[in-house]
């Protein structure tokens, strides 16, 4: 029979996984959410869930890239100041209008940037190396200098040939994708449905963002914190409230919330080895499947996770360091996996340490920092005190220095990894 002393020792004695091998038992779980038709406006910052071929040619008319008159290459090759080609402006042509007359030997048309290129034509001279002149009623331009062949037009096709493969499924339409999707008619796109994370805090010392502070008690910050980061990762966040430290109340608030619609619950604080950590309680009573109880991580190390059926059950420690830390390493890859997207963290790459960092660690750490680029070279250096209750630095924090088990530390100027946070621009 299991008791509490029972319960108490298991929390000490936890299997110690990687950060790999704890993001790889979560991962390969991950399935796919359904897919939902929606208006192109909203599919902005969601995953596409189909593939995406044009239907036709991009461009599909000759177009030209420049505000001048479309000429044949065959009048125009020989022309010089000493020599000039006079050509007769046969028609103007504004973006959008469709050419009623061909260019034939000794003519040009007006055209503008877009505007369709007429045929006959297979060079456009910008205004700049044209003259216009008026005489007798009608509009001639003069030619001083040759132009290449194909000058200033875009062919058909030449950014894609009809049915060419251009979005993958599993891309998030930003800026482009929309523009891409726009362009080929698609009103409506398929798109994965945001998978559903709620968001529940434990600890008794937890106050609503709007009450007033009391002795000994702090505000619900790392609710909104992971409700931004979701928001980010693409999902749709709920906040549940905080749970005081009663092992019943929160043993029937999680149950509840693991029979409702959510695909994810993520909680923070109560999974260390204290007297009033429930969540760490939970996990070694629950019908579900516990995943992992600690990670070999700094911080955030008592980090759980868990599956009920399809749903996922991830615990974070209330540290807002580690809790932030915690859902980059193993939320973010679970709703990315959800979306069709890579389930991994975010974009690793290599860096020189730009300021000693000289903490022994007997894990791995993930440390808070900023990265920046010089002569071609990236450098990143911690930001803020590395602690895991540290809060204010989080703002400054794009990348987290990853610092191997180290008994001297890591020196300035040595190579280290790095992991990139969020959306950031990176070359």
């Amino acid at each position: 029979m299991e008791t509490s002393g029972n319960r108490q020792n298991a929390k000490f004695q936890r299997k110690t996984l990687t950060v790999e091998e704890a993001r790889d038992a979560l991962t390969r779980r991950v399935r796919l959410l359904p897919s939902e038709r929606v208006g192109l406006l909203e599919a902005v910052g969601r995953r596409l869930a189909e593939p995406v071929k044009t239907s036709e040619p991009l461009p599909h008319f000759r177009r030209s890239g420049m505000d001048g008159f479309a000429v044949r290459f065959a009048d125009v090759a020989d022309a010089s100041p000493r020599r000039p080609v006079e050509l007769e402006v046969v028609e103007r042509l504004p973006a959008g209008q469709e050419p009623i007359r061909p260019i034939a030997a000794g003519t040009a048309a007006r055209i503008m940037t877009g505007g369709i290129v007429p045929d006959g034509a297979d060079a456009v001279i910008m205004f700049e190396m044209a003259e216009e002149i008026e005489r007798a009623g009608r509009t001639f331009v003069r030619i001083r200098k040759p132009i290449a062949q194909g000058a200033n037009i875009t062919p058909i096709g030449e950014e894609a040939a009809a049915d060419t493969p251009v979005l993958e499924a599993g891309v998030v339409i930003g800026a482009g994708q929309a523009a891409i999707l726009a362009a080929l008619g698609c009103a409506r796109v398929e798109v994965f449905r945001k998978p559903i994370v709620t968001v529940v805090s434990t600890g008794t010392e937890l106050l609503r963002v709007e009450e007033p502070l009391q002795p000994g008690k702090i505000r619900n910050s790392n609710a909104y914190m992971l409700a931004a980061q979701i928001a980010a990762a693409g999902g749709q966040p709920r906040l549940a409230g905080s749970i005081p430290d009663d092992s019943a109340l929160a043993e029937r608030t999680i149950g509840e919330l693991l029979h409702s619609d959510a695909d994810l619950i993520v909680t923070t604080g109560g999974v260390s080895v204290g007297d009033y950590d429930r969540m760490a309680d939970f996990f070694l009573k629950w019908k579900g499947t516990t995943l992992f109880t600690k990670i070999a991580m700094r911080p955030g190390s008592p980090t759980s996770a868990g599956v009920w059926g399809d749903k996922f059950l991830i615990g974070l420690s209330g540290n807002p360091s580690a809790c932030f830390v915690g859902f980059e390493l193993f939320v973010r890859p679970v709703l990315a996996g959800m979306q069709g997207g890579k389930a991994e963290a975010g974009r690793t790459f290599t860096a020189v340490l730009a300021a000693d960092y000289m903490k022994a660690n007997g894990y791995t750490r993930y440390v808070r920092g900023r990265w920046y680029s010089r002569n071609g070279i990236h450098y990143v250096e911690p930001v803020g005190p590395d602690k895991s209750s540290a809060m204010l630095s989080l703002k400054e924090a794009d990348c987290l220095i990853v610092i191997p088990p180290t008994k001297t530390g890591v020196a300035a100027g040595e190579v280290v990894e790095a992991i990139l946070l969020g959306d950031i621009a990176f070359a």
